[in-house]
């Protein structure tokens, strides 16, 4: 009896251990497991000293290549003599017209009053204005009735006396260097929308093709877009450009601009003066103030003048008044290319009694050339 009584105890006993272990191992799962339910990977306890934390994941690697960003591009501008070639031709196509109409009035069997009033018209319609039609005529009328004999040469008369008009002993050189170390100094005025900023930019070009080292000075700082276009000119073939902020005072970025040329040793600081309307007195004052402010550091050697070619009358004003403020060197002619009022080229030399020592003739990057009296003339007959 004891035996069984014994035998009952021991089997209750592993019972209740065996319950207990079963219990245990129960909680210690659920422990174990996320509250979301139950996890792919169970992480290992931590080790005894060490507090179990969310592991992060590791940042990936970049294996990207870095962006090596490239330098711009230099350009090399074309140089004078091959920009020259295309020019003349490109003005012959637009100017033409003027020239083949004078010869056609000219090589009538008959000169009658009716067509030297055609002949004065067709020159006053190229801007060439009164003073000079009249005097052209007046020479073109004695040449042809005593020289021209039976078989008169038109072309030959007309031509050598538009050169004579045109002026071809002028000194159409451009003083862009300067004198005792110090650079020269160029400022080109006129008034928006006549191509002004353009030409500062062109005109760097034909320096840098003649391998002067050059430093452009932004002073239209009352627009913008003028000095960004200005400082994408340089940068194309490697000019520095020298800026202020918008609004600021136009004399002290041309002052800086020229103390930056001499203190780097350039030959040619280039200066885009702003161009508000030309009647505006502020204006007037203040293209003479940064004339003078310039002049403290170096001389200014040149002034030069832009005039839209497709201006005529307006342009004469322009000129007047500018040369009044500034005493003007020299004209620069854009858009030649547009109509046929060469004739702009006479009044504007007879108005201020200074050449016209460039021309442009498209939108192109190197479209502009110097002026040459002859080359002209034969452009104008075609």
């Amino acid at each position: 009896m004891g035996d069984w009584i014994y035998l009952i105890v021991a089997i209750a006993v592993v019972g209740v251990i065996t319950l207990a272990g079963l219990l245990t191992a129960g909680r210690r799962r659920k422990t174990d497991l996320p509250s979301g339910g139950a996890a792919d990977v169970i992480a290992p306890p931590p080790t005894e000293g060490e507090t179990a934390t969310e592991v992060a994941p590791e940042p990936a690697l970049d294996t990207a290549e870095p962006v090596v960003e490239e330098p711009p591009t230099i350009e090399r501008p074309e140089g004078t003599a091959s920009r020259l070639v295309r020019l003349r031709q490109r003005l012959s196509r637009s100017q033409g017209g003027l020239g083949k109409g004078l010869l056609a009035l000219l090589s009538r069997d008959r000169l009658d009053e009716d067509t030297w009033e055609a002949i004065e018209d067709t020159l006053l319609t190229a801007d060439i204005g009164v003073a000079p039609t009249q005097a052209l005529v007046e020479q073109l009328r004695t040449r042809l009735r005593v020289e021209g004999g039976q078989t008169p040469d038109a072309r030959a008369v007309l031509r050598e006396e538009l050169v004579a008009l045109v002026g071809p002993d002028m000194d159409r050189r451009i003083q862009v260097t300067g004198t005792d170390g110090k650079p020269g100094v160029v400022l080109v005025v006129g008034v928006n929308g006549a191509g002004k900023t353009t030409t500062v930019g062109k005109i760097a070009r034909i320096l840098v093709a003649e391998d002067l080292k050059v430093t452009l000075g932004a002073a239209d700082t009352f627009r913008a877009a003028a000095v960004d276009q200005l400082a994408t000119w340089g940068e194309r073939v490697g000019v520095e450009v020298v800026r202020g902020p918008e609004g600021g005072d136009p004399a002290s970025v041309a002052f800086e601009a020229v103390k930056r040329g001499i203190d780097d040793g350039v030959d040619t600081v280039l200066v885009d003066t702003a161009g508000r309307l030309q009647n505006k007195a502020g204006l007037m004052d203040e293209l003479g103030k940064i004339k003078r402010v310039v002049e403290k550091q170096a001389p200014v050697t040149e002034v030069l003048l832009v005039l839209d070619a497709t201006t005529g009358q307006n342009g004469l004003i322009q000129a007047r008044v500018f040369s009044e403020i500034v005493d003007v060197t020299g004209i620069v002619l854009t858009k030649l290319d547009g109509s046929a009022k060469g004739g702009i080229v006479v009044q504007v030399q007879r108005e201020l009694g200074v050449p016209v020592k460039l021309v442009g003739l498209g939108e192109g990057a190197d479209d502009m050339a110097p002026f040459d009296a002859n080359a002209f003339v034969d452009a104008l007959l075609g």
